[in-house]
């Protein structure tokens, strides 16, 4: 049994909320409250009461938070490994379990949004679907929006009169058909799936309800239909759920956010107890008074005074210009004189801005007052084109029906297999109903291929079959092993293109990467495993 953690540090209504234990909570927490300091402890105090780590459950928006209070949780209780994560990390493990109750192998493909709406289009145009002025993108919209609502493809009915739902309703269960057949899901996948499988499997749902006996969730109100039902499900029999939210903070109304999840906690649970974590530890009593004043306006709200024990600090300004030119050159003028008067440095400064075409005027104005600035609106790690390059050599390996996969390795380095043999090669396994790489097996039997592209089809089967020889070595050793029977590292390391250097030192990290996984994780599953990682890097943790 673990100590349990000290809760000196903690407020009155921190501390409430961390020594409760059994039914369900409501914590409804204003920004700069300390929830993560609540949760963690609150993980801490349930393990030191002698409850098994296998038996917590804590869910959140993003890895970055959920390493996060894993790390403090190992801080308060070592070597105490509690399941904490993202609904979609969690419903990813889940699948891995019993994915085959929805048609999916244990070894299912996780595709991205790029890939996910590669295979949309081809899908579109394998089937020859008439889009009209309707674009691809629209229906990917459509049909996320209907997966968040819990809308399967053959319960799907559009809007009368609305031609993106009637496209939508074509193309849907096309789409679906075309995931399992890959054995593969996009993203909303991860959460219908799980929810469908709590729904018509009564057994399971009573299993895992008994299994994680206790729940909690943070940010509550950003939860669509999907991750609330997924939620619900689990808390049934063992109805000890606690969440941290604030209604006047939802701001994904438009990712599916349902709001009244956290309006309406305490009709959907009994004897729910509520506190409010108020005291804000981040801005100053100007700033909270604003941000009062602004949030009384909210007409969905559950009232809460928020305050703090630090000095006022300066008065908020409020600016407002005619133009984003103005904008730009006041906001430059300042900063140069701030640095030409010594007050400050260059890099004392930051600018954001929520939308990249605005950085156009600032870049602008910076320059005239002879400002040096950075643009930081990089390519995430695990998006740029040679990572995702040698990462689908792996997918592959770990999910020979992974076609999104195959299309991006089958010329990747170029090996003389061109966009015409790739299109023989698709229309074959269209035809046949066969994943893309069991075609390019079949390639000296495909009529429309000349014998040069037959041979090189084949010479690309050769290294996949020689790559896979090491497919249970630790991770870096696989990778390691793509990277010289592709001939990957060679063609960028002789390259002359400054570039192809950087990508080096790029795959080189990658290395790296998957050496400090190697050594955190048991051989059993691990390349499911990484590769599960590598593809849930949420957009929200950026």
């Amino acid at each position: 049994m673990s100590n349990s953690p000290s809760t000196q540090s903690l407020n009155q209504s921190q501390r409430l909320a961390v020594e409760h234990v059994d039914g369900p909570l409501l914590m409804l927490a204003g920004p700069g409250s300390g929830k993560t300091r609540v949760i963690t402890n609150r993980v801490g105090r349930l393990l030191s009461l002698g409850i098994p780590a296998s038996q917590i459950l804590a869910l959140t928006f993003t890895n970055k938070a959920a390493d996060e209070m894993q790390r403090r949780v190992e801080s308060l209780a070592a070597g105490q490994r509690v399941w904490m994560g993202t609904f979609h990390r969690f419903c990813a493990r889940l699948l891995r379990e019993h994915g085959p109750l929805v048609g999916l192998k244990e070894n299912y493909s996780i595709y991205d949004m790029d890939d996910s709406r590669k295979q949309l289009k081809q899908v579109i145009g394998d089937e020859e679907v008439d889009l009209g002025m309707v674009t691809p993108e629209r229906i990917a919209n459509e049909i996320s929006r209907a997966k968040n609502r819990l809308i399967s493809p053959d319960k799907y009915v559009p809007a009368a009169g609305n031609p993106v739902g009637q496209l939508t309703a074509e193309i849907y269960p096309l789409y679906a058909q075309r995931m399992l057949q890959a054995s593969a899901c996009d993203f909303d996948d991860l959460l219908l799936h799980v929810a469908t499988m709590l729904r018509e499997y009564p057994e399971l749902r009573r299993a895992l309800d008994d299994r994680f006996r206790y729940i909690m969730v943070d940010e509550y109100q950003d939860t669509n239909l999907a991750q609330y039902t997924i939620v619900r499900s689990l808390s049934i029999d063992w109805p000890n759920l606690a969440v941290t939210g604030d209604p006047d903070q939802s701001i994904y109304g438009w990712r599916g956010a349902n709001l009244n999840n956290i309006l309406n906690f305490e009709s959907d649970y009994a004897d729910v107890q509520v506190i409010r974590l108020e005291e804000n530890y981040r801005s100053t009593p100007n700033i909270l008074r604003v941000a009062d004043q602004l949030i009384s306006h909210n007409t969905m709200r559950k009232g809460k005074d928020l305050y703090t024990a630090k000095s006022d600090g300066r008065p908020v300004m409020l600016v407002g210009y005619p133009h984003s030119r103005d904008e730009a050159d006041t906001i430059a003028a300042r900063i140069a004189t701030d640095i030409r008067t010594g007050r400050r440095r260059a890099r004392d400064f930051a600018i954001f801005f929520r939308v990249n075409a605005l950085s156009r005027q600032f870049e602008r104005a910076l320059s005239d007052e002879g400002v040096p600035y950075k643009i930081i609106n990089g390519v995430e790690f695990y998006q740029r084109k040679e990572i995702k390059d040698v990462v689908a050599y792996l997918h592959l390996i770990n999910n020979p029906a992974n076609d999104m996969a195959f299309m991006r390795v089958i010329n990747t380095p170029a090996r003389g297999i061109g966009k015409t043999t790739i299109n023989r090669i698709r229309q074959h396994a269209h035809e046949q109903r066969i994943p893309l790489l069991d075609a390019a097996r079949e390639a000296g039997m495909i009529g429309s291929l000349n014998k040069r592209a037959a041979v090189a089809v084949a010479k690309f089967v050769s290294i996949y079959d020689r790559i896979c020889i090491v497919r249970d070595a630790p991770v870096e050793e696989i990778l390691g092993n793509v990277l010289y029977e592709s001939g990957f590292r060679d063609s960028l390391a002789q390259s002359e293109i400054e570039q192809d250097h950087e990508r080096l030192a790029n795959v080189d990290e990658l290395l790296n990467d998957a050496r400090e996984f190697d050594n955190g994780y048991d051989a059993i599953d691990r390349v499911e495993r990484f590769l599960e990682r590598v593809s849930l890097v949420a957009d929200t943790d950026d």
